[in-house]
């Protein structure tokens, strides 16, 4: 398996292969903002905004291949105010149903992981369907539950689902009162 991040050119240039992950995510359930049906001018749309947000810096792209075919991706939505320079959001972390429980979620998080550190984003959050298999995922991963929001969003097929906040710490910027660069 290759992980690649991509820039705003390559998400356009993929976007086919995008659209195709989130509609296979969607129709098998996956709780990622989206109801069925999921048109594709929907998705479409959702992936321009994407490759914007790359774009201006605020968005990195990770995707995972598997034999020239696109099995998985995940978004790190990087805080851009002065006072959020240490976090980053965790998002939709996709991967194609025929691919699931092959290890590419995990090697998508642990590429995430390092792309946080290397941007100095030391405090990793997400929200994901309470109760959904994701949330072994993020917890064997290292990720700390914070609590839920009850009825907060919509699964595919419109019934109101909790969500469960996580987050992990990669490092912390203060220790005894002093500050890190």
């Amino acid at each position: 398996m290759q992980v690649r991040m991509l820039d705003a050119a390559g998400v356009k240039k993929h976007a086919a292969q995008l659209r195709a992950l989130l509609l296979d995510a969607v129709a098998h359930g996956a709780s990622v903002g989206f109801v069925m049906p999921l048109p594709d001018a929907v998705a479409d749309a959702y992936w321009a905004d994407v490759a914007d947000a790359v774009e201006s810096g605020s968005r990195i792209v990770l995707v995972a291949w598997r034999e020239h075919v696109l099995v998985g991706t995940v978004q790190l939505d990087l805080c851009m105010k002065p006072n959020g320079s240490n976090r980053a959001e965790v998002q939709k972390l996709l991967v194609h149903s025929g691919a699931r429980r092959g290890g590419v979620a995990s090697v998508l998080m642990e590429a995430l992981e390092m792309q946080a550190l290397a941007l100095r984003r030391g405090l990793l959050f997400l929200d994901t369907e309470a109760g959904s298999d994701a949330e072994a995922l993020y917890q064997r991963l290292g990720y700390t539950r914070v609590g839920e929001l009850p009825e907060y969003c919509a699964t595919p097929g419109g019934a109101w689902r909790a969500t469960a906040i996580y987050y992990k710490t990669l490092f912390v910027r203060e220790r005894k009162g002093l500050r890190s660069a």
